[in-house]
Formats: structure tokens, sequence, C-alpha cells
């Protein structure tokens, strides 16, 4: 039987991504450094998995002679960044994406165990929680987030971990994926994977996901079917996931 499900946050549960990219400015600019990432370039380096990284990557390819000091300065850069971050999102607020909502409630009503599988950062994720649930609610059972992993995806550890708080084998749940890397980790942990596209990986393959779709959809907002199983009604639910697991078995 399906017993759990398991979320990516940014770009499946929220289009985050591009809140972090603001973020990131906003720290460089506190810092006086004279860096702007703009949407072309943060595309680029979404290709690098973990905040974390993505800066290091950067420093490393952009600004070589200077790596040693810069560096040092990264925890500093990355502090201010998830401040900046959660800033924005109490702010103004973020949505989360078509669907999510909706099958939350419907997995939590027929009692199924939710997890967050992601390489953000735990504060993050309580940020973009608490402008979506109320303060008495949290609906997640597990997250499993950013540093706690020792590999970022495409290795399968975050949602290997996620499983193993879980207290579920992977034959009994799903993943839900935007990106190439997570569905690689998702599939390398022997999770199916459900794939929704994203503002930032509009263009990534979505190979390795048995469904992919742009959004969940909502009764009313029928969903795009891009490849795999289609939905009855372009609307992903409960009952129609339940039905397709029951034959995935």
């Amino acid at each position: 039987m399906l017993r759990a499900l398991i979320f990516d946050v940014d770009g499946t549960l929220a289009e985050t991504e591009d809140l972090h990219r603001q973020a990131f400015n906003r720290a460089f600019a506190e810092l006086g450094l004279p860096w702007r990432w703009d949407a072309a370039l943060y595309a680029d380096l979404l290709t690098v998995m973990g905040g974390k990284e993505r800066l290091a990557h950067y420093i490393d390819t952009r600004h070589p002679g200077e790596a040693a000091a810069l560096h040092a300065l990264a925890p500093e850069i990355h502090a201010r960044k998830t401040v900046a971050y959660g800033d924005l999102v109490a702010a103004g607020g973020l949505p989360l994406r078509p669907g999510i909502a909706r099958l939350i409630g419907e997995a939590r009503g027929a009692g199924l165990r939710l997890a967050v599988a992601t390489t953000t950062s735990r504060p993050n994720v309580d940020r973009l929680v608490a402008a979506n649930f109320p303060a008495s609610d949290r609906p997640f059972d597990v997250i499993a987030a950013g540093d706690e992993a020792e590999r970022k995806k495409p290795a399968p550890d975050v949602f290997l971990l996620a499983l193993d708080r879980l207290g579920v084998p992977a034959s009994e749940a799903v993943a839900f994926e935007d990106s190439a890397a997570g569905i690689a980790s998702a599939r390398a942990a022997g999770l199916p994977v459900l794939a929704t596209r994203s503002r930032y990986t509009d263009t990534h393959r979505l190979d390795g996901a048995f469904s992919a779709v742009s959004d969940l959809g909502e009764p009313g907002r029928p969903h795009r079917h891009i490849a795999g199983l289609e939905w009855p009604g372009h609307l992903v639910t409960l009952a129609a996931l339940q039905d397709w697991h029951a034959g995935f078995r």
C-alpha cells in the first residue's frame, strides 16, 4: 500500500528559486560585493545543488584570483542570504504550487505520512511552511534538509534519510521532484517519482519519472500533461495515486 509522500522543496512545493536569487543579491549588497545574479546566470548556477555549494562554485569559476578570501567570507554571505530569504517570504508570501496543499490535505486525511527531502537548509523549509500553514499545523512528519545529508542530489542520501526517519520502505512511497538531479536522487533511493515543471527547471529532461506534468492541478484548473502516466481530469489526486501504486507494485 502507499504509505508516504516525499516532497522536494525548491520548485516543487513552491516557486522559491527566484526568492533565493534575490536573497543572494541582498547579501552581496549588504557586504559591499559588486555581484548581481540575474535570472540567466542563476539558472546556470542551479546545476550545482545546494546554496553553499552554488556559492562556492561561483567563487571558484568567476573569481578564482580572490578565491581564498571569498571562501572565508562565504559562511557570512550564506547566513545573510538565509535571513534575507526568510524576510522575503514573510514580507510577500510565497504560495504553494497548484495542487500541493490539496494533495497534502488528502494524504493527511487518509493517514499517510509526509516528508520533505531537500538540499535547502532547514530554516528555509520552516519559513515556507510557516507562510502557508497555521502556526499550530505542521504538515510534515519528517524533514530531511540541507547539511544533514553527506552528499547532495543527485546522490540518494537525503531521500534515504527521509525514508529512514519515516520508517517506510521506498516501495511504499512516492517522491515529488522538479529537476533532473532530484529525479536521479529519488530513483537512486528506489523511489518512483512524479515530476512537475518549475520556472528554473523548465528545460530539464524529466527522464526517470513515471509521470511528468506542469503541476498537480486544481479543480477547474487542470494541469498540462508532459510525459508518462496521464491523470484523470488532468488532476493528481490521492485516489489516483493509490490506484497507480497498486498496479505499480
